[in-house]
C-alpha cells in the first residue's frame, strides 16, 4: 500500500571546524536564469554564515574587532530576528551547540515553553488556537539563551553587540525576496494583524522585494535591551509591554511566565559514524539522535555503493521513516523519562536490527515501521553557523516555529511572537488512521515541546572522499529528483508529492577542495559578501533545496 511521503530530505546543517575555509560558486546568466562561476572564498581568520548576507557581515564585524563565537552569533541572530522576522527573533526560540578550541562542548537550550496556565486539554474543542493567534504563543526563550551563552563567552560588550540589529530596525533594511516570499504566504495573516499590517504593508498592500521596511518599535526594545540585557525582557518593561499585548489577544502568558524562563545548558550528544565524530542536540531536539540513526543505518548498507543511485533514495527514504518513527518517543527530559529511547536510538546494533526491515523491492505503511504515535509537523527556521580566528565553534537554529509566528506581532515592542504551542501533541490530535498523540509531547505547564532542529559539529573527518546529491537544476531555484529515480520509488508503491519549500543551507569548511565541484544555487540574495580590507571573508549561502548526506574528508589533506 502506498504511503505518502514529502519527498524532499532536509539539509544538515554542518560545521567543519578548521580554517581556512573556501567554496566554489559558479555564476552565469543564461536566458533570465542565473548560475555561479567559479569564485573562490577563502577565510583565514574566521566565518560566518547566515541566512542573509547583511546578518553575516554584522557578524563578521564583530570577529573583526577580536569577538568569540559567540559574540558573532548573538550580533548575527539579533540581525536576522530583524530582517528574517518570519522565521526567528526574540520573540522565539533556538538551540545554540558551541564547541571551544579547547574542545568543550555545551549544548544551550533556549526553547520557548508551555505558559504556567497551560494544560494538555487546553485546546479541546477549539483546536485551530494551536496553530495561530495568541493562544498558540509559547514563552520566549531566545533572549534568554543568547544573553547567558555571552555572559559565559562574550567578550564585547552586550551593547556593542545589540546596537546593530537596533540600527536595522530603526533606519530601515530592504526586503529581501525571500522574505517577500514569506509575506505572501502568510498574507492574510499579515492583513489582519494590526501590528504586521503596520510593518508589512503600505496602503493596504504588502511591501515589494527592496522596499525599505521599518520597525521602530522593535529598534526602541532593542535599546532598552541593549543597555539593561535580557532583564528587560524577561523582568523589566519591554516584557511587561509584551504580555500586555498578549492578554490583550487572549494570551495566558504572564509576567511571571518571563520571569520564571529558564535556560537550560545540557550536555550534547556525540557519535562517531564513518569516521566521523558528530556532535549535536539533545532533547527536546530530536534532530542529532534522528540523524544517528539514519546514518548508522545507511552504514549499514555501505558507503557510498550502498546508498547511491535510486536504489540508494529508497534506502535513504525507508531509514528516514524509521528515524521518524522512533522519534515521536522522545520529549523534554526534564519531563519524561527517555533513557531508553535515546540509547537506543544511537545504538549502532539498534540501527542495526531497523536495516534488516529494509527491503530493496517495496515500501509499507506507517506501523511497520513502529510508528506509534502521529507526527508532529515542522515549519521555518534560521541557522547561523560561526568559527572565529581561534577556532571556536557556534552552531546556532532559531525558529519562531511557522511563517511569522502565531501571525501577531506585538504592537507595543514591534516583536514577532512564536506559535510554539504547535508544536506540542494533543490528546484529541488522532489521525485519520486512527495514529494516536505521543504521550511523551502532552503540554505541561514549564515544558518544552519537541523539536527536529539540528546544529551540528563535524570533527574528525576521513577518508578523503566528499558526497554529495547531484540533483537536476530546474530554473535554477530547486533541485529535481530525476525522472528514473521517481519512477523507481513508486514501482515500490510510494506515494511521491512533489513540495515548495524553501530551506537554507549552511556550512563551513577548511579546504578549497571541498566544494570546488558542487554548484551551490541560492536565492539571488547577497551571497557572499567579501571584505576586501583583509582575509576575513563572509560565506553565506541560501539555497531553495540541497540535500547533503554524507561529507568525508582526509585531514592529511588539508592546509593551514
Amino acid at each position: 500500500m502506498a504511503t505518502p511521503l514529502l519527498l524532499w530530505l532536509q539539509a544538515f546543517l554542518l560545521i567543519i571546524l578548521l580554517l581556512p575555509c573556501a567554496a566554489t560558486l559558479h555564476k552565469k546568466s543564461n536566458a533570465g536564469t542565473t548560475k555561479y562561476e567559479d569564485r573562490e572564498v577563502v577565510a583565514n581568520h574566521g566565518v560566518v554564515a547566515a541566512d542573509d548576507g547583511r546578518c553575516s557581515v554584522i557578524g563578521m564585524n564583530v570577529l573583526r574587532e577580536g569577538g568569540h563565537a559567540v559574540d558573532a552569533a548573538v550580533a548575527t541572530a539579533l540581525c536576522l530576528g530583524v530582517v528574517s522576522p518570519a522565521s526567528s527573533g526574540i520573540g522565539g526560540g533556538a538551540f545554540m551547540l558551541i564547541r571551544l578550541a579547547n574542545g568543550t562542548a555545551q549544548a544551550f537550550d533556549m526553547r520557548e515553553t508551555a505558559p504556567m496556565q497551560a494544560s494538555q486539554d487546553m485546546y479541546a474543542g477549539n483546536a485551530t488556537k494551536k496553530d495561530s493567534g495568541a493562544l498558540s504563543i509559547a514563552v520566549p526563550g531566545e533572549l534568554a539563551g543568547l544573553h547567558e551563552a555571552w555572559k559565559q563567552h562574550g567578550r564585547l560588550t552586550w551593547e556593542r553587540l545589540v546596537r546593530p540589529a537596533e540600527k536595522l530596525a530603526r533606519s530601515g533594511f530592504r526586503i529581501s525576496p525571500y522574505l517577500y516570499s514569506q509575506m505572501v504566504r502568510s498574507e492574510s495573516g499579515i492583513l489582519v494583524d494590526k501590528g504586521l499590517r503596520d510593518i508589512f504593508t503600505s496602503n493596504g498592500k504588502l511591501l515589494q522585494p527592496n522596499d525599505i521596511c521599518y520597525n521602530k518599535k522593535l529598534a526602541e526594545a532593542l535599546r532598552i535591551i541593549a543597555i539593561n540585557g535580557a532583564e528587560a525582557f524577561y523582568n523589566g518593561s519591554v516584557g511587561s509591554n509584551l504580555v500586555r499585548d498578549i492578554q490583550e489577544a487572549g494570551g495566558i502568558i504572564t509576567r511571571e511566565d518571563l520571569q520564571m524562563y529558564q535556560v537550560k545548558i545540557r550536555k550534547p550528544i556525540s557519535a562517531n559514524i564513518l569516521g566521523l565524530k558528530i556532535i549535536g542536540m539533545p532533547p527536546p531536539s530530536s534532530g542529532a539522535a534522528s540523524m544517528t540513526l539514519i546514518l548508522n543505518i545507511l552504514a549499514e548498507f555501505g558507503v557510498p555503493e550502498g546508498i547511491s543511485g535510486p536504489l540508494g533514495i529508497h534506502r535513504q527514504i525507508e531509514a528516514l521513516k524509521h528515524a521518524f518513527a522512533v522519534r515521536m518517543n522522545l520529549g523534554d527530559p526534564d519531563f519524561v523519562n527517555i533513557t531508553e529511547v535515546l540509547s537506543d536510538m544511537l545504538s549502532p546494533g539498534f540501527a542495526h536490527q531497523l536495516k534488516k526491515t529494509i527491503y530493496d523491492n517495496m515500501t509499507f505503511d506507517p506501523g511497520y515501521y513502529g510508528g506509534r504515535w502521529n507526527q508532529i509537523n515542522d515549519h521555518g527556521t534560521s541557522h547561523v553557523s560561526i568559527v572565529d580566528n581561534e577556532r571556536n565553534v557556534v552552531s546556532m537554529t532559531s525558529t519562531v516555529n511557522s511563517y511569522f509566528g502565531a501571525q501577531i506581532l506585538s504592537p507595543s515592542t514591534g516583536i514577532v511572537l512564536n506559535n510554539e504551542m504547535d508544536d506540542f501533541s494533543m490528546p484529541i490530535n488522532e489521525t485519520a488512521n486512527g495514529t494516536p498523540p505521543a504521550p511523551a509531547n502532552f503540554i505541561s505547564p514549564g515544558k518544552r515541546p519537541l523539536s527536529s532542529m539540528t546544529p551540528t559539529v563535524v570533527l574528525k573527518l576521513i577518508p578523503n572522499i566528499v558526497q554529495y546529491e547531484n540533483w537536476t537544476t530546474v530554473y535554477n531555484d530547486h533541485f529535481e529528483i530525476p525522472a528514473d529515480t521517481r519512477a523507481f520509488l513508486q514501482k515500490r508503491d510510494m506515494s511521491l508529492k512533489a513540495e515548495l519549500v524553501g530551506p537554507f543551507a549552511n556550512s563551513l569548511c577548511k579546504t578549497s577542495r571541498l566544494l570546488e565541484e558542487i554548484n551551490l544555487l541560492e536565492n539571488l540574495w547577497e551571497l557572499v559578501i567579501q571584505e576586501k580590507e583583509d582575509t576575513l571573508l563572509v560565506f553565506e549561502t541560501s539555497l531553495k533545496l540541497y540535500s547533503l548526506y554524507i561529507v568525508l574528508f582526509d585531514l592529511r589533506e588539508w592546509y593551514c
